[in-house]
């Protein structure tokens, strides 16, 4: 069992205390480190590191030692002097600090040697104040702030453990428009056979009825992550019952993030008790489709094997969390799901590699084949009855050092073989090519094009009775926190991405990037079915009877968005100042198409651009300014 496993690795940790203590704990996914490994990767600097993200402070490490170390001529081409200055410069906040109380750092660092064995604390502080703006013709001009006040005790006990636990407090605002409703059904279908509670009334069941919320008015479209935990509090109300799932208004709320993580058998095998912001399998930061750094935080035990440069097997087990949309025990009472994952890698120096997976969600209760990592979680489910959610996924990517990389990955949701599978929409899966290029005349600069595409109803479940929890219906979707657990983008959407980035000079990165997404309507009118991570397949379009069929673009209505951004942050650490400065602005191009007859029918039809009171024309500002106190 993997709490087992995970429990024997600790206590053999503990009993091989040793001087040369290392520091694994994990570095948070928006660490400027990922972009420079990624870039050397590219360019054959370094070995191919795992694809389960986030690294260890050791891994990070290694990686930086390895490509400064390197060859200066190197076969593809070395780096140059300001590169290597801005490595090294990444690499200072990674490394113990000198003890004592450091200002610059807002940290007090200690170290205590005991009988042979080192331990460490680092206590610090950091603080965030973020300021967007935005705004669309007929709304009201938007503001949103947050700030953010994070206290952390971070260290060592001996080479083989350490611990991190973070806690945070936010004051923020970040207003939302509400669009429409939308039922989660597709409204042409009534499940007559679907099982019904002791007076329930059982269209309420077909018919659920949600309502719709654009993208924070004042953030670019899905580019919004929210940093609270569970709920926030109104300042008008802090009490028991005022918790409240947006702060809509001026709001309170925290975060905690604890840790603990170690390796043993020289770091070739690795273990993490946490809860904290993932990454698996994307071919690109932010790309993935299995489990992207956009989703909610969970806690979770990590385990990896990597006896070889070329082999790695990783494995996660943790439990999701509940969207508080209508109250603590409302919400919850539904959303009881644990999440499985296991990836296995192979890569051949740094010329290809090729990884697949499967994922599971399943509700709470003790089942020791999920828990096993080496039982293949989709095909298990065939062995205990069909209850869960399951997935499958690979990426295979293949790059020439020191010119680029081309990838292509692949999601699969819930899927049985069978003809027309691009036509139906119970065929829901994911699928993603990009290419990406290192541009030589630059410091660590990239261009990236890639093109996503999720179908209908791909992350979604529809809500099952399950026998350990009597007769409510659970909810199955593949999501955390009210967030998908994979791409960003929701069901039946597409994304054109092009991103430009560069790092100039020292304590400096600048990024332009253009995005063209299309997604189905969610409210109104001409709503497509499958279009929301909220949308449930009817069960009669899974089967013999009347089969529901997609046409991206013409079946409903469709959003059309053009983005435009460009950013920049800037660190004036190398002043003797902890602060970094951050800024960005963009504009946002919106328009809606629709078909000619009605949604839904069943028939691909012709569209056109339209402009309505429902589905209107929109021009967005978008801008960012925000300042960070005391990095780490």
């Amino acid at each position: 069992m993997r709490f087992s496993f995970f429990f024997t690795l600790c206590m053999v940790s503990i009993g091989l205390l040793s001087l040369e203590a290392q520091t694994h704990t994990s570095v948070p996914l928006n660490h400027e480190a990922y972009y420079l490994l990624e870039q050397a990767q590219i360019r054959g600097l370094c070995a191919p590191l795992p694809g389960a993200k986030p690294y260890s402070r050791a891994q990070v490490l290694s990686a930086i030692n390895e490509i400064l170390s390197a060859d200066a001529e190197g076969r593809f081409g070395g780096l140059t002097e300001q590169e290597r200055r801005i490595l090294e410069n990444a690499r200072k906040p990674l490394t113990p600090p000198p003890r004592g109380l450091d200002w610059r750092r807002g940290a007090f660092y200690a170290e205590h040697i005991w009988d042979w064995a080192r331990f460490s604390a680092d206590i610090g502080f950091t603080a965030e104040h973020l300021f967007s703006g935005g705004g669309y013709p007929g709304d009201q001009f938007a503001w949103a702030t947050e700030h953010w006040f994070t206290v952390y005790l971070k260290g060592d006990l001996g080479e083989r453990i350490s611990y991190g636990f973070t806690v945070s407090g936010g004051i923020m605002r970040t207003p939302r428009k509400e669009l429409g409703t939308y039922n989660t059904y597709y409204p042409g279908f009534v499940d007559e056979d679907a099982p019904v509670s002791p007076g329930d009334d059982p269209t309420s069941y077909v018919n659920r009825e949600i309502t719709s919320y654009s993208e924070p008015l004042a953030y670019f479209p899905y580019a919004y992550k929210k940093r609270w935990d569970a709920f926030v509090f109104n300042f008008t109300q802090i009490d028991n019952s005022g918790g409240v799932a947006w702060p809509q208004e001026p709001s309170i709320g925290y975060a905690m993030f604890p840790e603990l993580s170690g390796a043993i058998l020289n770091g070739h095998l690795t273990y993490r008790f946490a809860r904290l912001d993932r990454e698996w399998a994307g071919m690109e930061r932010g790309s993935s489709l299995v489990l992207n750094q956009m989703a909610q935080p969970f806690v979770g035990l990590e385990t990896a094997v990597r006896p070889f440069s070329w082999l790695a097997f990783s494995s996660l087990t943790g439990g999701l969390e509940y969207y508080d949309a209508e109250g603590v025990k409302i919400s919850s009472e539904s959303s009881q799901n644990l999440f499985s994952i296991a990836m296995l890698e192979f890569n051949y120096k740094n010329y290809a590699h090729f990884d697949a997976g499967s994922t599971v969600l399943w509700p709470k209760r003790f089942e020791l084949g999920y828990l096993f990592p080496v039982a293949d979680n989709f095909f298990y489910q065939n062995n205990i009855g069909d209850f869960d959610n399951t997935g499958l996924f690979f990426n295979l990517r293949g790059q020439y050092p020191g010119l680029g990389k081309v990838w292509f990955s692949f999601f699969l949701d819930e899927i049985n073989p069978e003809k027309n599978i691009f036509e139906l929409d119970r065929a829901m899966y994911a699928l993603q090519a990009g290419v990406g290029f290192s541009i030589p005349i630059l410091s660590f600069t990239s261009v990236t094009i890639s093109y996503t595409k999720i179908e209908p109803y791909c992350y979604t479940h529809t809500r099952v009775f399950v026998p350990w929890y009597g007769d409510i219906r659970m909810e199955a979707a593949y999501v955390n926190n009210g967030k998908s657990l994979g791409s960003y983008l929701p069901p039946n959407s597409d994304e054109l991405l092009f991103r430009f980035e560069t790092v100039p000079a020292m304590y400096t990165k600048v990024a332009f990037q253009y995005q063209m997404i299309r997604h189905g309507a969610d409210y109104g009118s001409s709503a497509v079915d499958g279009s929301s991570l909220l949308s449930e397949l009817d069960p009669s379009g899974r089967s013999e009877k009347p089969v529901l069929r997609k046409y991206f673009l013409q079946d409903g209505a469709y959003q059309w968005m053009h983005i435009l951004k460009v950013g920049g942050e800037y660190s004036l650490y190398g002043y003797g100042a902890p602060l970094k400065l951050f800024a960005e602005a963009g504009v946002v191009f919106s328009y809606f198409t629709n078909i000619e007859g009605q949604a839904n029918s069943g028939e691909p039809s012709a569209y056109s651009v339209i402009d309505t009171s429902e589905y209107p024309h929109s021009t967005g500002i978008i801008f960012t300014l925000g300042v960070k106190a005391f990095i780490q």
